[in-house]
């Protein structure tokens, strides 16, 4: 295979060879595609709701844990009307298991900017799309694809991982992304871009795996020069990770007589915007001393630590939680400490489920009830 050329103007791939491979590639998506819930059969027209769904679900979420959310959303909210019209509480409720919350409140909010201002169908163009919330390059271009048959470029992590193999580019991530970018644009099918699109995500997904890659059954395993190398399962090379910060904090579990817990609304902006959560102090990198954690707490009440830590990872830090105990009586002062504006209130512990708790709260429900505290 001619070596691609990415730093000058001449083409990264000549195109009969490009379309060679492309051709090779489409014969084997053919045969072995995944057959997936949001996904039309090859050669046919795909949903663009459904598209756009399943792209910001799959977002950093793997297609086993999507599947059963996406036929649950795709029941509920048959199409973009319907999404648009639902409650944001309901959302976030429903969206609980994907993780990254903010990707559902932009989803709702797209939702509704394509009913209200484009008839409820999403626009045709690349440029339009990304004018939508919550959608960038990656999705714009998906949606484009395999949707609407436009010649976009969609390039995702399994994308770079095969075209990093194909060609052997060793430069690491992320400074080989736009030579990538530049690979996969030169392969891309002129005649079918959305089967091709779907086709390298699958080629990675299955075959070009980041472990033990199964080289044996790769379409393009004559050409892969990584392959021919002996360093397939070395790329893309990445840089090495710097270890995330770890923070700390205090979460206050207040039970009242009936055996009712105190939940409140975190604030609709910023991490975990708009869900529901047991009261905590700040997270911080400092310890918290009881003192400081007690000046914090939503009620007076004799507070009494829970044996153990609650540990949770998210994308930029480490999280750490303890949790106190503290139980008012029946004639017991109203709660402080919480915003009235974000709707403190208290929750039944079989009603729990009702409410859009993210998973490191889960967490923290799971640990104080194992404590019968």
């Amino acid at each position: 295979m001619p070596r691609a050329n990415t730093r000058s103007n001449e083409p990264a791939l000549p195109r009969r060879e490009a379309d060679r491979l492309a051709a090779t590639l489409l014969a084997w998506y053919a045969r072995h595609h995944r057959r997936l819930p949001w996904r039309a059969r090859p050669g046919r027209a795909a949903d663009a709701y459904q598209v756009w769904l399943s792209e910001v679900m799959l977002q950093q979420t793997t297609v086993k844990t999507v599947t059963p959310h996406f036929r649950a959303f795709i029941r509920r909210w048959p199409t973009v009307g319907a999404l648009a019209a639902a409650e944001l509480d309901e959302v976030l409720h429903a969206w609980q298991g994907l993780g990254y919350y903010a990707r559902a409140r932009n989803l709702h909010r797209c939702a509704q900017v394509v009913s209200g201002d484009h008839a409820g169908r999403f626009p045709t163009s690349e440029t339009e799309l990304r004018r939508l919330p919550g959608v960038g390059a990656y999705t714009a271009a998906a949606i484009a694809a395999i949707a609407y048959g436009l010649p976009a470029v969609v390039v995702d992590g399994n994308v770079e991982r095969v075209v990093a193999r194909l060609f052997a580019v060793e430069e690491p991530l992320p400074r080989a992304k736009a030579g990538l970018r530049a690979l996969a644009a030169a392969l891309a099918s002129r005649e079918r871009p959305g089967d091709q699109a779907q086709a390298m995500m699958d080629l990675g997904a299955t075959v070009c795996t980041p472990r033990r890659p199964r080289c044996a059954l790769c379409p393009w395993r004559e050409q892969c020069r990584a392959r021919r190398m002996g360093i397939a399962e070395l790329l893309p090379r990445n840089r090495p990770k710097r270890e995330r910060p770890l923070r700390r904090g205090i979460v206050f579990w207040l039970v009242r007589q009936g055996g009712e817990v105190l939940l409140r609304k975190r604030a609709a902006q910023g991490l975990l915007g708009g869900l529901m959560e047991v009261p905590s102090t700040a997270w911080r990198e400092a310890e918290w001393t009881l003192e400081e954690a007690l000046a914090a707490a939503p009620a007076e009440a004799r507070w009494r630590p829970v044996p153990g830590v609650v540990r949770h990872g998210f994308t930029h830090f480490e999280l750490e939680l303890r949790i106190l105990v503290g139980r008012l009586g029946e004639t017991a002062a109203r709660p402080r400490g919480v915003d009235e504006g974000q709707g403190p209130r208290w929750c039944r512990l079989d009603r729990l489920s009702d409410y859009a708790l993210p998973t490191v709260m889960k967490k923290v429900v799971a640990h104080a009830l194992a404590s019968g505290r």
